[in-house]
């Protein structure tokens, strides 16, 4: 029998909860690996993907009384429904007792993460949660560093330590699994809002189906 390779861990909707942790007006400004308008654009995809996919979100921010900021009133806006959880000094999130409990709340065995910054705030929570036994899917796109060579560094850290670093396409993709699920509606003003390249495919499909369709005899089209 040829000997399989390493298992594929996919992301699953069922079992996923989506971690937004230190994503603060103050923490923004400390990000140089993207420009301020890309990350801008990435860390607000990342909160959409709770709503898009109805995920459990959990939301932290630490010493937002002080520099570190409150949390962008866009990402609250889309889940007013979340209580942030306020840590008043844990550099690692999973150090605070209230976060903890939020995480357990969830039931969930599977953390979508992002953070600032990835070397501190990503890493150190996803290799506590790796520690758990959670599975843990890092956003590359939606953490940011003071430079590429320390996110790259970061990313291999948690690499090693069996934690999945993806894209935010590539989360989108393996939560939807298949483009023709109900799913599909609730993604597509998430893909044309955060990201149009995937979007503008996306309607040139849906634009020559539409065009197949209207050519159809009469009687047909239905």
């Amino acid at each position: 029998m040829t000997p399989r390779g390493p298992k594929y861990v996919r992301l699953d909707i069922d079992k996923a909860a989506l971690l937004i942790v230190d994503h603060q007006i103050g923490l923004l400004q400390l990000v140089r690996d993207y420009s301020p308008e890309e990350f801008r654009n990435n860390v607000f995809a990342h909160a959409a993907l709770g709503k898009a996919f109805g995920l459990p979100t959990v939301i932290t921010t630490s010493t937002e009384t002080g520099p570190n900021g409150p949390v962008p009133q866009e990402i609250l806006d889309l889940h007013p429904e979340v209580t942030v959880v306020s840590r008043s000094g844990e550099i690692n999130a999973w150090d605070s007792p209230e976060f903890r409990a939020a995480i357990r709340a969830t039931g969930k065995t599977q953390f979508i993460i992002a953070g600032i910054v990835t070397d501190v705030c990503t890493a150190f929570l996803a290799l506590s949660l790796a520690e758990e036994g959670y599975e843990v899917f890092a956003n590359d796109d939606a953490s940011g560093a003071f430079n590429k060579r320390i996110a790259d560094a970061a990313n291999d850290r948690m690499r090693a330590a069996g934690i999945q670093v993806l894209s935010m396409f590539a989360i989108v993709g393996e939560l939807a699994r298949d483009w023709r699920k109900p799913i599909f509606s609730e993604v597509i003003p998430l893909l044309d809002k955060y990201i149009p390249s995937a979007s503008w495919l996306f309607r040139s499909h849906a634009a020559a189906q539409a065009e197949a369709k209207a050519a159809l005899p009469s009687g047909l089209a239905a």
